[in-house]
């Protein structure tokens, strides 16, 4: 394969990836908002979990958050992980546009 082609692969994977990032990060601060919510509601308050199409009261608050923080850290660890590949995409990038160059 030649490297101008190699190139623009790589070219496609990073921009794969960093919209890959872009959306797991909406998420991490959705999430955390979702958390800073649930703690701030009352006792007193019902809380309410969607369940496919219906919501569904939430009996242990303290279960919620703890699924919450959960997926808030899997979440945190993906994009590190995302954040790994770009960087490692952007090195191989950067060695074929050099051997591109001569």
């Amino acid at each position: 394969m030649e490297i101008a082609q190699q190139l623009q692969i790589v070219v496609g994977e990073v921009q794969a990836v960093r919209q890959q990032i872009a959306s797991l990060n909406a998420q991490v601060r959705e999430l955390e908002g979702t958390i800073v919510a649930v703690s701030k509601q009352p006792d007193d308050l019902a809380l309410h979990r969607q369940m496919g199409s219906i919501l569904i009261e939430v009996e242990d608050r303290e279960q919620l958050m703890q699924d919450l923080k959960l997926t808030l850290n899997q979440m945190a660890s993906a994009v590190e992980s995302m954040s790994q590949r770009e960087k490692e995409l952007v090195e191989t990038y950067d060695k074929l546009k050099e051997s591109l160059e001569g």
